[in-house]
């Protein structure tokens, strides 16, 4: 496959520097949290880095993303420490990427590739590593373009004459095939979901999905409904595999409870088409569990990041009960700050995962709930 290798984690060491970008696009978080939630990306796939760099842009550059001076001053940080690879924390074009490779002499990664390697470690079931496949070849089969004169033409065959086919044209025709494969062996395992379904929808038992920011409590909060054991670490998409279980309340089933792949800002398209086969099952929730993290300050941003991913899935009319998590993380004052602030997000909850006691409003609100 025509790609640039992994990035280099501790295993493989390199001189790295982390280019946090503020572009004028990214509002939706504060300047610090965008900061960590760029550095927990990095740490989350295992890389060690010497430097890491802050830079903020009023305009965004076509062709280098950076526009002149931002240029030069990542340049001399590359000069100065010898560094090897730059990681990216925004999404780049493949000339752009290219452009900026040429610029600084190294091997350039944007936000979307650091993503995909997250995905790629985290992806479990046979569903999920075919979405990644399928997220990685698009993006690789994005990044041959431009690349003719680095990619020698082949031979022609014998008994024609001129040119053969390119490398560039073998590999993209290689790609493709391989994404059609892909995508062959995910249609048959999306029959046997689709036969699961049906017999969901024929039980009548309503689908409760949850969704929401990466790392806000999902899989904690789905562990003390259910009585069950999915994986729950405190760092960005410790699972992207969907769980589905049986919830009861005060010993009666209410419906099946179901869990989703986190989101967050600039998700990939690539990854959101890719994962298309798992967000599907939104399209027939009963009800949205929307946990939010309040003891991070840009909750309300992640709130409209997350609003945002659900309109582009065209789900976003969907019931919803805001589930306001992690409040055993805020002091008296804060948490009576949050009661007020919460008031514009009906219906609501407050919860906390540190014992099913935490999870009281929710569990109220799920008994109070009327299924159409």
């Amino acid at each position: 496959m025509a790609s640039k290798k992994p990035i280099s984690t501790t295993q493989k060491r390199t001189n790295v520097l982390l280019l946090t970008i503020h572009a004028p696009y990214n509002h939706e978080l504060s300047r610090e949290d965008y900061e960590s939630e760029f550095s927990s990306l990095v740490e989350t796939l295992g890389v060690e880095y010497e430097e890491d760099m802050t830079i903020k842009l009023r305009r965004i550059d076509k062709s280098n993303f950076l526009t002149k001076g931002k240029l030069l001053d990542v340049l001399a940080v590359c000069n100065e420490k010898k560094i090897d690879e730059v990681i990216v924390s925004e999404l780049l074009s493949p000339l752009q990427e290219r452009n900026l490779e040429d610029f600084f002499g190294c091997t350039v990664y944007d936000r979307e590739r650091l993503i995909l390697e997250i995905f790629q470690n985290a992806a479990h079931t046979a569903e999920g590593k075919i979405q990644v496949e399928m997220a990685q070849l698009e993006y690789f089969k994005t990044r041959l373009a431009g690349k003719g004169a680095q990619l020698a033409q082949q031979a022609g065959h014998i008994g024609t004459r001129g040119p053969g086919e390119t490398e560039k044209e073998y590999l993209k025709r290689h790609l493709t095939e391989k994404h059609r494969q892909a995508k062959k062996r995910l249609l048959a395992l999306q029959k046997s979901r689709d036969v699961q379904r049906k017999r969901r929808l024929a039980s009548k038992l309503p689908l409760i999905c949850l969704v929401g920011y990466t790392n806000v409590g999902k899989s904690s909060i789905i562990n003390l409904l259910t009585k069950s054991d999915v994986l729950a670490e405190d760092k960005l998409f410790a699972t992207l595999d969907t769980t589905t279980r049986e919830l009861f309340v005060d010993s009666k089933k209410i419906g099946l409870l179901s869990d989703t792949v986190g989101f967050i800002s600039q998700l990939p398209h690539h990854l959101i088409e890719a994962f298309k086969s798992t967000l599907d099952e939104l399209q027939y929730a009963d009800l949205m569990l929307h946990v939010v993290d309040v003891s991070n300050k840009s909750w309300p941003g992640q709130i409209e990041i997350v609003l945002g991913t659900l309109c582009d899935l065209g789900v976003d009319q969907k019931p919803m009960l805001y589930v306001f998590n992690k409040t055993d993380k805020l002091s008296d004052q804060e948490l009576e700050e949050l009661r007020n602030e919460i008031e514009a997000y009906q219906p609501h909850a407050l919860t906390h995962a540190t014992s099913k006691d935490g999870l009281a409003e929710l569990i109220e609100a799920l008994k109070n709930h009327t299924f159409s």
